[in-house]
């Protein structure tokens, strides 16, 4: 028989045990999180991407005969041309005319036209920059050593776009393959996705996992569908009605759109431009074209953000904005999900609060 002195040795080598288990298990999974993380975005952004698209894959899986291959590889293709054409296209126009510009600075050859008196009338803005626009016009040399600080200061700024944005493309050519790795093991994917949330919320795991992929699929198409649907009819309004730089203007249309800004202040300069430019009438008819282009999104917005959704669209629409302020592009999705969980959460508790009180009061009356 075991004295007292037997028995508290014996728990105490068992504490012990236990601690430096822990400590291991502690240590081997913030071990793995440093090695996973710099994988963390472009993994995530693969699953969204996969979560997205997967209607569209079962679609050619019927077409291909069952041929998962060959069905993810024609989804991947078609996104990554979609990403580079575009980006190289962009890139590419954008050096040239770097180039042509430095080239007619080098040569002496850059003529900027004066602006028109009326530039001067527009509402605070309008002075300032027809002094600038003036100066650059009679003597370009002096005017950039007047403004030199102005112009390096923007030059930084826009390098810095410009190897974010590129950043950004290379990330989101790896996170399309990552998808297509995804599609390709759709089906174990779906079952560790069913095993994971029956662990976290018991009997309820379907279907928060089913609310997960709505959410993910509205967001995908309330704002980044909304948005790229808004960059297109920019696009094209401003190349129909010979807007210069039309496809800086439109990318910047995407870009407000996408971090949940008005496009309409994209669509000011562009009317300032236009009446300053062309004559009152078309210039008013354009006008009023890229205003009801740049308000589109408040009609597809809500038609596509909440449709089949299992929260409410409010719910879906503050979880992006807000996860966006907090954690970049990927909180579009992210605080739409952690949201819309918290909010399914919540309603769980509280009906499950109601039914408690009901069945309490039928015990007490039975």
């Amino acid at each position: 028989m075991k004295t007292m002195y037997e028995s508290d040795a014996t728990n105490e080598k068992k504490s012990i045990d236990l601690a430096i288990k822990l400590t291991l298990i502690a240590l081997i999974a913030v071990w793995c999180a440093m090695i996973i993380l710099p994988f963390v975005v472009p993994v995530l952004w693969g699953i969204i991407l996969a979560i997205t698209l997967f209607p569209l894959y079962r679609r050619l899986l019927t077409l291909f005969r069952g041929k998962k291959g060959l069905s993810s590889l024609v989804i991947t293709l078609i996104l990554l041309a979609l990403i580079i054409t575009p980006s190289v296209f962009l890139i590419s126009s954008i050096v040239e005319n770097a180039k042509e510009l430095v080239a007619s600075i080098r040569e002496h050859s850059l003529v900027i036209p004066p602006p028109e008196q009326k530039v001067a009338e527009w509402p605070l803005i309008g002075k300032p920059i027809h002094a600038a626009w003036l100066a650059l016009s009679t003597n370009f040399e002096a005017a950039v050593q007047t403004y030199r600080e102005q112009i390096l200061s923007f030059g930084e700024k826009f390098l810095t776009t410009i190897k974010s944005v590129l950043s950004s493309i290379l990330m989101l050519v790896l996170s399309v393959i990552i998808s297509g790795i995804f599609l390709v093991g759709a089906e174990n994917s779906e079952k560790s996705a069913l095993k994971f949330t029956h662990r976290i919320f018991g009997k309820t795991g379907d279907e928060m996992l089913d609310m997960v992929i709505v959410t993910i699929r509205n967001v995908a198409k309330g704002i980044l569908g909304v948005a790229f649907i808004q960059f297109v009819l920019v696009g094209a309004v401003l190349i129909l009605a010979k807007v210069p730089f039309a496809g800086l203007w439109a990318l910047a249309a995407l870009l407000f759109a996408i971090v949940q800004i008005p496009v309409g202040i994209v669509a000011i300069p562009v009317v300032i431009y236009l009446y300053s430019a062309r004559e009152p009438l078309p210039a008013t008819v354009w006008s009023i074209i890229i205003i009801l282009v740049s308000m589109s999104d408040n009609v597809l917005k809500p038609w596509l953000m909440g449709k089949g959704a299992p929260v409410p669209m409010l719910v879906i629409f503050l979880g992006a904005v807000g996860g966006m302020i907090m954690s970049g592009f990927i909180g579009l999705f992210t605080g739409a999900i952690v949201l819309s969980l918290g909010y399914k959460l919540a309603t769980i508790w509280i009906g499950g609060g109601l039914q408690d009180r009901q069945t309490e009061s039928t015990e007490k009356s039975s």
